[in-house]
């Protein structure tokens, strides 16, 4: 490992730079955190960036088996001179491909055979991103850690949940629109 890379520290996954804040809580093998993810862009759009700022929090998920891993790839992904949009590219590969890193009702089937460097590695292959360089980081390993210990204290235990302003709202629901959302936000959706 080089220099360069060792002082990397993970970029904050996040849309926006707006006053309002989104936090999401998302796990990447989870449907339901797909259903939400694939929103977050076009909410950025409809709202405006310089009106809200939504934050990708990572919350690994013991009944999904893979999670764990999954979730390093996607920081030490962010670790790359990529930083958040390398970070962005591993996310959509893994909703894309989400049957790659599940098991079978979450405990059987032909994935229980892969190994973690397989999962890796497949995830940098269908991503385009190459992250083996920084995912060994001290800083990677911190800031999962971290990602696990805001969910905690915050109380998200399910995926996707939504926090407003530092506030969880269980009114807001993957299966809601990004209209419903602005709603629930504050913003106005017809500017």
């Amino acid at each position: 490992m080089n220099a360069i890379a060792d002082s990397r520290d993970p970029a904050p996954i996040q849309l926006g730079h707006g006053p309002r804040t989104l936090e999401i809580f998302l796990e990447p093998t989870c449907p339901f955190s797909k259903r939400a993810f694939e929103k977050l862009q076009p909410l950025s759009s409809l709202v405006g960036g310089d009106a809200l700022t939504i934050h990708v929090r990572l919350l690994s998920q013991p009944w999904h088996l893979f999670s764990p891993i999954v979730c390093r790839c996607i920081v030490a992904a962010s670790a790359t001179e990529g930083g958040r949009e390398a970070a962005i590219k591993v996310l959509e590969a893994v909703f894309e491909n989400r049957e790659e890193f599940v098991c079978e009702n979450h405990c059987s089937g032909p994935n229980l055979d892969l190994s973690l460097t397989d999962i890796a590695r497949r995830i940098s292959e269908l991503s385009g991103v190459e992250f083996s360089e920084t995912f060994e980081l001290n800083s990677v390993t911190s800031t999962v850690k971290w990602h696990t210990k805001y969910a905690r204290q915050n109380g998200a235990h399910a995926t996707p949940t939504f926090a407003i302003d530092g506030l969880i709202n269980d009114a807001m629901s993957s299966g809601q629109s990004i209209e419903e959302w602005a709603d629930l936000l504050g913003l106005n959706a017809n500017k």
